[in-house]
């Protein structure tokens, strides 16, 4: 039994934001109710695929989940939806308000019926600026949050961090959003709106270290951490490969002289303490590199581990995949697929010790579960036909 154990919750979502985010509800124990259109979710489509609609992103996003198709272009199809939202505690969209509020999905309608529900929708911009109804993709809020630019400190130009973080840092908002939502309701608050916005998350997650002078208004220094900022952090190259390598503390500064054979350094004015590290910054990390040069990446980890001095090697994406802190720990995951054979899948990666996390059912087909969600929500067999006949829903 998950620490969700007896909550439901319908998603109306496409791509990975809601969908990553449901997953990991799902895996807390949450029953979770996949709404999709008859062409189903983008992602059933993209990346390698032995079966079409069931690709590895899809894969990748939606265990834990039951699969049911409603055509929301027809009023039977919106109709259905309202009253299957209404068996459950959450109800997770991703349209943008404008298109939302066309197909009626605003809170206000189904508050009136549903005091109780929790009702979240993602999209790209806080819905009270002149952005709100803008389409958003990952990539249009790396630029837009200021993360793009970053990557001009060590390509010379605005780049796209090469994994789809505005999308994965959202999803675990929506997640934080939902459990507190979901203990206020259970103290007695009731149902509410949920808004989570990917622009105002991703300036958010930017800004932590990087408002740095602009903190005090007005502001006192530049903005930009500039530790980070600067060309020289990067993996070390060893003399056959490339290692992080982060002596942190004083302590670990002036250890890391003596490991190295650096004994000139220790005490150097520019290394004594973190505030004349920072105002150093290009010297220290050209000083690191050249350190590291000097052996190879074994030789340097058992050092720097026996000195206590955080050090770790590059892995590249394959290497993860045999990776003995992941094979011990049992992260990765086989399990067969009815349809789709032996797929190999991430365990979830926070642990309860009372109510674990769990993969209790493998991604579904396409409508896999129409039929039988449609009946839980009180739909005859006769009224399902019907809709089956209207092509407002389709059974895999």
């Amino acid at each position: 039994m998950g620490t969700l154990d007896g909550i439901r919750i319908v998603e109306l979502t496409t791509v990975i934001l809601g969908p990553w985010a449901t997953q990991m509800l799902g895996d807390m124990g949450a029953d979770i109710v996949k709404v999709e259109t008859p062409g189903g979710d983008t992602t059933r489509n993209l990346g390698p695929r032995r079966n079409e609609g069931m690709a590895s992103l899809y894969l990748a996003t939606n265990r834990n989940k039951r699969s049911v198709v409603l055509d929301l272009t027809q009023e039977a199809g919106r109709d259905a939806l309202f009253k299957l939202v209404g068996t459950a505690d959450v109800f997770v969209h991703n349209m943008r308000p404008k298109v939302a509020k066309k197909l009626g999905l605003d809170y206000e309608t189904y508050a009136a019926a549903y005091p109780d529900l929790i009702f979240c929708a993602t999209y790209g911009f806080r819905k009270d600026g002149p952005l709100a109804d803008s389409p958003a993709y990952d990539d249009v809020i790396q630029a837009a949050s200021g993360l793009a630019d970053l990557q001009t400190i060590t390509a010379n130009e605005p780049r796209f961090v090469p994994t789809i973080m505005a999308d994965k840092t959202t999803a675990f908002n929506v997640v934080a959003a939902i459990l507190s939502a979901l203990v206020c309701k259970e103290r007695g608050g009731g149902g509410q709106a949920i808004e989570v916005p990917m622009f105002e998350t991703l300036v958010d997650y930017v800004m932590v270290e990087h408002l740095y002078g602009a903190c005090f208004e007005p502001p006192i220094d530049q903005m930009g951490y500039e530790r980070l900022l600067n060309t020289g952090r990067r993996p070390y190259a060893t003399k056959d490969g490339y290692l992080a390598v982060l002596p942190y503390t004083d302590a670990n500064w002036q250890t890391l002289f003596e490991v190295s054979g650096r004994d000139d350094l220790i005490g150097d004015p520019r290394f004594v303490d973190i505030t004349t590290r920072i105002k150093h910054s290009q010297e220290v990390y050209d000083l690191l590199g050249e350190i590291v040069a000097t052996r190879t990446t074994a030789e340097w980890e058992q050092v720097l581990e026996n000195a206590n001095i955080p050090v770790m090697a590059v892995n590249t994406k394959e290497m993860l995949l045999e990776n003995e802190q992941l094979l011990a720990s049992g992260f990765w995951r086989e399990a067969e697929h009815p349809t789709e054979g032996k797929l190999r899948m991430t365990d979830p990666p926070i642990r309860f010790s009372k109510t674990p996390s769990t993969i209790r059912s493998l991604p579904p087909l396409l409508g896999e579960q129409s039929k039988e969600l449609l009946a839980e929500a009180g739909f005859s067999e006769t009224e399902i036909q019907a809709l089956l006949d209207a092509k407002v829903t389709k059974q895999a």
